[in-house]
């Protein structure tokens, strides 16, 4: 039975493993290794961590809730994008989002931001470039678009939250943008 099992999406079930090893971890140092190095926030430029939380705080969750909430999304987009993308294009578009976003986090705000919310927003925007065609604009990607920013911008307004709504829109902008030059590569556009 257990030959039949493919990891079809080796970039999303190890990042899916990592999100929830870090949970783990965290409730098991009360708060601290999210604190340390699943978090990002400003500590100065001297602070050899503050570079790894650049790419690590998207690792991290505050409790199983936002854990489920990120990763099952995660795991329902994330497979057909590493089939269409490949692994290695997934894993440095990860990488980029969590670098931006950790950038962008740290520049404009003074809170600390967790998760992979910015990842899930990337899949969600690059998700509607897979049936690219050749010079046309998928209307399934303007809709998406418009309602992904109108919603983030109704909240941010909105809502008095923790949630990092630019955080969102930072990870939509970058699986538009990043969806965008690799479909280029790819003579899609």
């Amino acid at each position: 039975m257990l030959n039949r099992i493919q990891n079809n999406a080796p970039v999303v079930i190890g990042f899916t493993l990592i999100c929830l090893f870090s949970l783990l971890i965290n409730f098991l140092t009360k708060g601290v290794s999210n604190f340390l190095v699943f978090s990002i926030y400003w500590t100065g430029l001297l602070d050899p961590l503050q570079y790894v939380r650049l790419f690590t705080h998207i690792f991290g969750h505050q409790d199983f809730s936002h854990f489920f909430n990120n990763i099952i999304l995660i795991l329902l987009l994330g497979p057909a994008l590493e089939e269409k993308y490949g692994s290695k294009a997934i894993a440095c578009l990860i990488a980029i989002t969590a670098f931006t976003t950790g950038i962008l986090n740290v520049v404009m705000t003074s809170s600390i931001l967790l998760g992979a919310s910015g990842i899930v927003f990337m899949f969600i925007i690059l998700s509607s470039f897979v049936n690219l065609q050749k010079g046309k604009i998928p209307l399934t990607l303007i809709l998406v678009v418009l309602i992904f920013i109108g919603q983030e911008i109704y909240a941010g307004i909105s809502i008095t939250d923790n949630v990092s709504n630019a955080t969102h829109i930072a990870g939509g902008v970058c699986g538009a943008v990043l969806g965008y030059f690799i479909n280029k590569k790819n003579n899609k556009l």
